[in-house]
């Protein structure tokens, strides 16, 4: 029961790392060429950075959605489908 419990826990903690993965990895490249744009041009302006991370973040969710609902649906199924041998 114990080593059920943890796989499940250990696949749903990689799963929340790897469906997370697109949008944070967007979001950090943005960031980075944001802020070495604003290294190089000595434009200290805060806002700057909102609007292009906010559009990478939305193109990388409008881009990797299927893939992540399908990872999640697969996970949900296996983990429903695995109920009948928790007790075993």
């Amino acid at each position: 029961m114990q080593d059920f419990i943890l796989n499940v826990t250990r696949q749903a903690l990689f799963l929340v790392l790897a469906v997370s993965a697109p949008v944070l990895l967007a979001a950090l490249v943005v960031g980075l060429l944001i802020s070495v744009l604003q290294a190089a041009t000595q434009i200290q302006e805060q806002t700057l950075s909102f609007v292009p991370k906010v559009v990478a973040v939305a193109l990388a969710l409008a881009v990797s959605a299927s893939w992540m609902g399908g990872q999640l649906t697969r996970f949900t199924t296996a983990l429903w489908a695995s109920i009948p041998l928790v007790g075993r």
